[in-house]
């Protein structure tokens, strides 16, 4: 994938982890990525900063209870396990103010 022109020089990439594959994810494709659907209605998540479950809807989305920011890339939607986690704390851009934050019922 490292044709498809969105992975930077550092070399985070959409196999990053952390903070890199969020950066990654909200930057590829000109950040039209990070608020597309992913397939299959999303993914079943588990908070890593608080340890609430919600539902990954987009590719890069804030846990309902505490606003960590989590993303999954396209490349490995399928894979709950590739979820990853950039921290309470993370503020990108005001793009990402714009990003879902489900209600903490909303499954």
């Amino acid at each position: 994938m490292r044709d498809c022109g969105s992975v930077g020089l550092s070399g985070a990439g959409p196999l990053a982890s952390g903070r890199d594959l969020v950066e990654f994810v909200l930057s590829a494709h000109g950040g039209t990525v990070a608020s597309s659907s992913v397939p299959n209605g999303g993914l079943e998540a588990t908070c890593q900063g608080c340890g609430a479950c919600f539902l990954l809807k987009t590719f890069v989305q804030a846990c309902p209870e505490c606003n960590g920011v989590h993303a999954v890339s396209p490349l490995r939607a399928s894979d709950q396990a590739a979820i990853q986690f950039a921290g309470t704390d993370f503020v990108r851009s005001i793009a990402f103010e714009s990003l879902p934050r489900m209600a903490g019922g909303d499954k």
